[in-house]
């Protein structure tokens, strides 16, 4: 498989919308708690400052994305914010370290300065490790500031990484 990132046309809707909502349904790591139908899809991924879309390059199937918009506005605004999704039968392929790596870079691009998480879940392993490996440094952590789908709660790490 070769994963190549290309910027979010009209074309992916379809798959990135049934990419979001898998990991919406999981209920374990992004904090919306309803799907995203054709309509919002399309509003929500054409809004952001960059939506990225990773395909494989010889099936041309779209594995994963990331959203990439400010994470406050103003005096703030210079810091942004991302969320990144993989297709559940692609996963541990390391799509999600192409898809972070892409998005530093095209934040910086954008005159991004920093590049922050506000809630990563504690039982995200492989992000937390992910983030490790790439420099984030951790802020601190909101314990029980994740409702799980299950009912529990889990702690949220915050991270950010200057661009």
């Amino acid at each position: 498989m070769s994963i190549r990132i290309k910027a979010y046309e009209k074309k992916d809707l379809e798959s990135a919308v049934m990419i979001w909502n898998q990991v919406v349904r999981e209920g374990v790591a992004f904090p919306q708690t309803e799907p995203l139908t054709h309509e919002s899809g399309q509003i929500f991924f054409e809004e952001q400052s960059f939506t990225g879309i990773a395909y494989d390059e010889e099936s041309e199937e779209i594995v994963g994305l990331y959203i990439l918009h400010p994470n406050n506005v103003g005096r703030c605004g210079h810091i942004c914010n991302a969320s990144y999704a993989v297709r559940a039968d692609a996963r541990g392929q390391r799509i999600g370290e192409l898809l972070v790596k892409h998005c530093m870079e095209k934040g910086r691009e954008l005159g991004f300065r920093i590049l922050q998480f506000n809630a990563v879940v504690s039982s995200n392993t492989y992000a937390l490790k992910l983030y490790k490996k790439l420099g984030f440094i951790q802020l601190g952590t909101i314990p029980g500031g994740f409702l799980m789908k299950d009912g529990h709660y889990e702690d949220i790490i915050l991270y950010y990484h200057e661009l």
